[in-house]
This record gives structure tokens, sequence and C-alpha cells, in this order.
């Protein structure tokens, strides 16, 4: 009598070596984020922020405001806007966590885009040590990024003539592309990208982001 085969769980060794690519793209867009950020906001603050905050779009949204001549009230509302997705993802994510509220509040911090996708089961659940050890590939990476851009922005020079600034929407893109398995992830990903094109126009940085999950909340309850 033969034994069916048990795969094995996920340890947080493989949410590493998993997240390694992730990491890769971390530590350009860290790059690329140390040299814009350096003379808009100093050098100390641009790894404060990247050591503290981790989240490539706010970061880039609030200096982009500041850039712009922008106070930072206005960048901190835009990095809130931007930042608001981890609620919805977060609340997906909960009930994949064990313990005392305060590990689960802890180990919470550690969501962000890559992770969250690469953790998804697709039924509801989530992969908590998959989630855990591709962040840790990915934290060092971003903050050493952002260290070498402000070190090295003056010999780098401008991120868009070595194609920089192409690294960060391509990341979202791969992530994308894992997603859209089905025609329930593709029709939702279509409404949320004619959301946020009607809405970039007019709208303030960060709504049409928040916006276009709605087309998200709809695919959840629309049951075909």
């Amino acid at each position: 009598m033969s034994v069916a085969s048990v795969e094995r769980p996920a340890t947080i060794r493989d949410g590493i070596r998993a997240g390694i690519p992730f990491g890769a793209a971390a530590l350009l867009l860290g790059l690329s984020f140390g040299v814009v950020a350096r003379p808009v906001m100093g050098a100390e603050a641009a790894i404060v922020m990247s050591a503290f905050v981790f989240a490539g779009a706010a970061q880039f949204g609030s200096t982009a405001v500041l850039a712009a001549g922008g106070g930072a009230a206005a960048a901190i509302v835009a990095g809130i806007l931007l930042n608001a997705r981890f609620l919805a993802m977060g609340i997906a994510y909960a009930p994949s966590l064990h313990g005392t509220p305060l590990r689960r509040a802890a180990e919470g911090q550690a969501i962000v885009d890559a992770s969250w996708a690469l953790a998804n089961r697709g039924d509801g659940r989530f992969d908590r040590n998959l989630l855990l050890g591709a962040t840790i590939a990915q934290y060092p990476t971003w903050v050493l990024g952002t260290v070498l851009g402000v070190l090295f922005g003056n010999v780098i020079g401008d991120p868009k003539d070595l194609g920089l600034d192409a690294i960060f929407p391509a990341f979202f893109l791969a992530l994308m592309v894992e997603e859209a398995r089905t025609p329930r992830a593709r029709l939702v990903m279509a409404g949320g990208a004619a959301i946020a094109l009607a809405l970039v126009p007019v709208a303030p940085a960060g709504v049409p982001i928040i916006a276009a999950c709605l087309a998200a909340v709809v695919g959840a309850w629309w049951r075909p």
C-alpha cells in the first residue's frame, strides 16, 4: 500500500529563499529612493525614513510632494493614503496570525506587497512563514539600497539615466502577473486600473490607488 506524500510545511527559510528576487529589486528601489530623496530631505532623514517606514510607494509619494514644494503635512497625508491599502491587506492576513495581541501586531508589521502576495494561498489563508521570510529578505536590502543611494548619489546621477525609474512599476507588474490566474482576478485588475486611470488627472496623490480597491471589494463579494 502506497502512502500519499504530504507536502512539507513552509519554513521561514523557505520564505527567505523565495523573497531573494524581491530583495534584489528592493536594493535597486532603495538605491533610487536614496538618490532622489537626499536633495529633498537630507541624507539622515532619507535613511531613517527607509528604516522606519519601509514602504516604497509612500516614501516616493511623500518625497514627490516635498520636491514639488508641498509642506510636511501634505507629504504625510500622501504617504498615509498610499499606505492605506495595508489596512485591507492586514484584515485579510489577520486570521492567519496566532499568539498574543502584541505578537500579532508585531508580525503584522512584516506585511509588504510582495510578501503578502507570495504568502497568499488563494483560499483566504496566508502562509505566515513565507510572509515573514520574504520580508526578512527585503528589509535589509531596502535600507542598504537607500544608504548606498544617499552616499553615492552624486556618482550615480539621475536614476532615470540608468532606467531605475522603471523598476518600481516593473516590480508591481510582476506581482500582478503572479496573481492573474483566474478570470475573476483579471476582471478585478482591469476594473481597478480603469478606476485609477480615471482619477489620476483629477484626484490627489494616493486617492486613485485607494479608490481602485473598490474593484477588489466587488470581486471578493461577487460570485459568478
